[in-house]
């Protein structure tokens, strides 16, 4: 149907690339929706003709910036801010309904039918079940709600400096007011793995329709090797992330999405960030000061977890735990 539409948002060639591979993915499932992409200035020219290529329109936006270093501080992901830009998608009127797909998603399957869903329909947060994630949402466009969503930002801001915080705070009630707009969580997965949830991969993994990059190191800031067809450990971490996903994401690269790059004449390098994200980085570390943790005793180690406070970014994370546990079973 041509009023309705997958759309998603390149602020970078980096992101363009990965939009790259969503589009790719889209199209190998056969949708019969539209596809949009919203891009920023910083887009290349070569990479806007690339990007032609796979999606229905390409529609050039100004960035929308939080600007809210002291939230964004607190996630350490200072260019989140930027996600912002996100909330032109609403101005797409000339069609009925979309699904907004960040461009670190991947599609395993069609999934036209989530257009069946209404606005705002979303998958829960990791983080956060009473939250959802923007990753992936169902809305309808409207000059009405856009220009809400911009009053809101101006009055309210948002409690995470990105657009996740603000669209949860305007769709407030999305916890509560319409179970049938929670979105299972298959259609919004996780490809990051913590202690917790590795049980409920294994049980329901397998019926993933959508994979979600989470986190700052992306699919494209890894290394990839074609002749074995996997993704190298080149310094990066992926012990909390499925390979399985990674070597996916990769695979749609190379098949379909590095030969166009080469025919457009933009570079394959997926490794190294941009200037401003390198800026961005920069800042965090010089916003983010916090004191040396207190040294913790078992007893109260334990009263933290009873009570649903543990570390996870600290001491208890996955990771620490993971070397706990094989070093007892060594």
């Amino acid at each position: 149907m041509s009023d309705q539409a997958f759309v998603t948002l390149a602020t970078n060639d980096l992101y363009g690339k990965g939009a790259l591979v969503l589009g790719t993915s889209l199209r190998n499932h056969r949708t019969t929706k539209q596809l949009v992409i919203l891009i920023a200035p910083q887009v290349s020219n070569n990479m806007r003709v690339a990007l032609g290529r796979i999606f229905d329109e390409v529609i050039l936006v100004d960035v929308l910036d939080s600007k809210d270093s002291a939230h964004l501080a607190m996630i350490k992901r200072p260019e989140l801010g930027v996600t912002f830009t996100k909330l032109h998608c609403w101005t797409l009127t000339h069609y009925s309904k979309c699904i907004f797909m960040d461009a670190d998603t991947l599609v395993l399957c069609n999934i036209d039918e989530l257009f069946e869903r209404e606005e705002l329909s979303a998958a829960p947060d990791p983080g956060w079940p009473d939250c959802f994630n923007t990753g992936v949402f169902v809305y309808r466009p409207s000059i009405a709600t856009y220009s809400e969503l911009l009053q809101c930002s101006t009055e309210k801001g948002s409690f995470d400096g990105g657009d996740q915080g603000l669209l949860n705070s305007f769709f407030s009630n999305w916890s509560t007011a319409d179970i049938n707009k929670h979105l299972p969580f298959i259609y919004n997965l996780s490809s990051v793995a913590v202690y917790s949830y590795l049980p409920a991969f294994k049980q329901y993994g397998a019926d993933a329709k959508v994979v979600h990059f989470l986190g700052k190191v992306k699919p494209w800031n890894y290394s990839y090797d074609p002749k074995t067809r996997c993704v190298m450990r080149d310094g990066h971490d992926y012990s909390s992330v499925h390979p399985e996903f990674l070597n996916m994401w990769w695979d749609t690269f190379m098949t379909s999405v590095s030969p166009l790059l080469t025919e457009h004449g933009i570079s394959k390098d997926t490794s190294s960030g941009t200037q401003e994200e390198e800026k961005l980085s920069e800042a965090v570390s010089q916003l983010s000061f916090t004191e040396p943790a207190a040294v913790v005793s078992s007893e109260d180690r334990r009263k933290k977890w009873e009570q649903g406070q543990a570390d996870y970014m600290g001491v208890d994370s996955f990771q620490n735990i993971q070397k706990k546990l094989d070093a007892y079973l060594n």
